[in-house]
């Protein structure tokens, strides 16, 4: 761990040096900058920023700055944000692009459904690589400054950023091709299966004809053509965003086989993050103070019945974003997350009360419930699905026929008909599968959405009880608006910022004895 002191720097309690009283000494001013790293305007840190200001006069303040910086992060070396995961990423720089490029920590977290040290990391490596600076408040906060045009420096910068649309289309591409190659081969198998009947036909009433001879073979003298690009017809390598754009179902054949079989995909792909986005608007929305209650509609809960004094579905979120429980004076248990409560926005900030309103108008225009979606069966209409489920059986008494024919055949079978026999099994696969796999899906679909079905309907009911709540819940939920705050974090409350050089930042004398003065009091 290389320990390098650059930049002013602050824990998030400054409050604590209230608590203590330093000894006296000469006053001095500590600031060290290496040459190594002088090159960079940001040295990202996992970073404990701490503040220390001692008063060695009533007049002089003294600043002591220290930031350590981990030996993994090399400002310049390499692109740090090409280490993070991409939805990581991706969600940290739309949560900056809605704060418009100045945000806390907690800003990013519950914006964007990360977890506190995720969203540190991305802020770190997204201003080591981009030109952003921090910037720390009377009290310790550190907040992040970005450039207007971070994402084109980043951009520039990092391949990684530049391959991935590529990467993200051959996915696509290869996807679709694996979907459609299922429907192909229904096509093809039928094709195989039955010109595999006709060619025996055919041999045994050519052999019929020319009577018995010894040494006898099937050697069938037919002959098929087959081009399996014939069937690329079928095949749209824009099917997803057409299917995203399109505001119809309906899909094609080829499509048809592959959603009857195997589904259409997981209904509910992305929407654990989105659950973390709507609680981490809602505590910050209610000032970073919230009841379990309010929680339980976005979280897997049981009926109220069943857990009516259990509050431990919350622990997730405490965990997440670094909360920690409160007592109020009637003895009722809310969660505080200090982190939430500090901002470096003004939006949607205001003093929340509930007094009679209806919840789904106090919560600030966030979801009253978090509903997952269930699973369908398949997507295709009724004609399709019914043309689809017509080919399958056809093939399936093809294949049981040509087993037949083939087990009953006293020859050697050549040609064509020895090429099918060394595919038979295949076949066979294939077409026990068609049926098998769709059977097993609806039942496993049953009992998932069963399940689905009671988690909605828990948390439901969970968002009914905050509609109208009884006494004992109101003053709890009013006592929790009580202890709310939430505190915007302005331009004329930083006392350092790294874009410019600590020599250049003027702290007159009566601002510090102003925030001593405040300390004091404080005690």
């Amino acid at each position: 761990m290389a320990s390098t002191s650059v930049c002013f720097a602050a824990s998030a309690s400054a409050r604590h040096l209230a608590s203590s009283k330093p000894p006296p000494r000469k006053p001095s001013l500590l600031l060290r900058s290496p040459a190594d790293l002088s090159h960079s305007s940001f040295y990202p840190a996992s970073i404990r920023l701490r503040i220390a200001i001692r008063p060695p006069s009533p007049r002089v303040p003294v600043v002591r700055a220290s930031v350590e910086v981990p030996a993994g992060i090399r400002p310049g070396s390499v692109v740090e944000t090409d280490r993070l995961p991409s939805d990581v990423r991706n969600r940290s720089m739309e949560a900056v692009d809605s704060y418009g490029g100045r945000v806390t920590i907690g800003d990013v977290a519950s914006r964007a459904g990360l977890k506190l040290d995720e969203a540190e990391r991305a802020l770190q490596a997204l201003a080591a690589d981009t030109g952003g600076f921090l910037e720390v408040s009377d009290e310790g906060d550190v907040l992040y400054v970005f450039p207007r045009d971070y994402r084109s420096k980043l951009a520039a910068k990092s391949l990684r950023m530049k391959i991935e649309p590529l990467l993200d289309k051959l996915k696509e591409a290869t996807a679709y091709l694996i979907r459609v190659s299922f429907g192909t081969a229904l096509i093809a198998s039928i094709v195989i299966v039955y010109t595999t009947i006709i060619s025996l036909i055919t041999s045994r009433s050519d052999e019929d004809n020319r009577g018995r001879r010894g040494g006898r073979s099937y050697d069938s003298s037919f002959t098929v053509f087959f081009r399996p690009s014939d069937l690329f017809w079928y095949w749209d390598p824009y099917y997803y965003r057409r299917r995203q754009m399109s505001t119809e179902d309906r899909m094609n054949f080829v499509e048809s086989v592959f959603s009857f079989v195997f589904g259409d995909g997981n209904p509910n792909q992305g929407i654990e993050e989105e659950r973390w986005k709507l609680i981490g608007e809602y505590i910050t929305s209610n000032g970073g103070v919230v009841t379990a209650q309010e929680l339980a509609p976005y979280l897997d809960v049981l009926p109220t019945e069943e857990t009516a004094d259990d509050e431990s579905f919350i622990l997730p979120v405490l965990l997440r974003y670094d909360g920690h429980p409160e007592v109020d004076d009637e003895g009722n248990i809310l969660y505080q997350f200090p982190s939430l409560q500090r901002t470096a926005s003004s939006r949607g900030v205001g003093r929340l009360e509930y007094v009679g309103k209806k919840w789904a108008k106090w919560v600030n225009g966030v979801e009253r419930y978090f509903k997952e979606k269930k699973w369908q069966f398949s997507k295709t209409g009724p004609s399709e699905k019914a043309m689809v489920i017509g080919l399958g059986a056809l093939n399936l008494f093809g294949v049981v026929v040509l087993d037949s024919m083939l087990r009953n055949t006293a020859v050697t079978p050549r040609g064509f008909i020895s090429f099918v026999a060394d595919l038979f099994p295949l076949l066979r696969i294939y077409a026990a599968a068609f049926f098998a796999i769709p059977l097993f899906r609806w039942f496993l679909l049953r009992k998932t959405n069963a399940d689905i079905e009671k988690r909605n309907q828990a948390r439901q009911q969970r968002a009914k009880a905050l509609e109208f709540p009884d006494p004992s819940l109101r003053r709890k939920l009013l006592n929790a608006r009580d202890m709310a705050r939430r505190t915007v974090i302005g331009s004329d409350r930083i006392v350092y910022s790294t874009e410019e050089d600590f020599s250049n930042q003027d702290y007159e004398g009566r601002d510090w004895d102003q925030r001593f003065r405040e300390l004091e009091r404080s005690d």
